[in-house]
């Protein structure tokens, strides 16, 4: 029996191939990096305070939020879904894998806290909206979105969407 490379390589979610894995999770390590960007503009002073206690940081942080760091981001998987040597469908080999969900999540939630913001930049990285509409698309997928099991984005996850913010 050949070890796997992962739990989500059991699940058909990653590569089986350690290469492939490892790129799998960088990519997932650098969206973890992106939810804590996104976090921390509703909380750029700390998370111990309220957002109310912080607002004026938070306005300041979330403006660079969107004019440099959204792009930053969205520009780096569109351009791993371009150089993708299987397709520029999934952002590692041929079929679905775990960064390829996180990346739709990612996408849902800005597209929840910055709406504005979120439309202008996905207008830029047409690869990565192809995805995103391509994982909400999956029958199973959107069976799950369509149903009441899908807890709606609030005002006490990770993206939360404050106006005033979205510039």
């Amino acid at each position: 029996m050949r070890p796997s490379c992962s739990i989500s390589a059991r699940h058909g979610l990653a590569p089986q191939d350690p290469a492939g894995g490892l790129w799998a999770h960088q990519i997932q390590l650098t969206l973890a990096d992106f939810v804590a960007e996104a976090h921390d503009t509703h909380h750029p002073v700390g998370v111990g305070l309220y957002y109310e206690d912080q607002k004026d940081e938070a306005r300041r942080r979330s403006k660079e939020f969107r004019e440099s760091r959204i792009p930053k981001f969205l520009n780096w998987f569109e351009t791993i879904l371009a150089r993708n040597p299987a397709g520029d469908a999934h952002l590692v080999g041929r079929t679905l894998t775990y960064a390829d969900l996180s990346l739709f999540q990612v996408v849902e939630g800005l597209s929840y806290a910055f709406p504005r913001a979120a439309q202008r930049a996905l207008k830029e990285v047409p690869r990565v909206a192809a995805l995103h509409d391509a994982v909400a698309g999956r029958p199973r997928i959107k069976a799950y979105l369509d149903s009441p099991r899908r807890i709606p984005f609030n005002q006490e996850g990770i993206y939360r969407h404050y106006p005033e913010l979205d510039g």
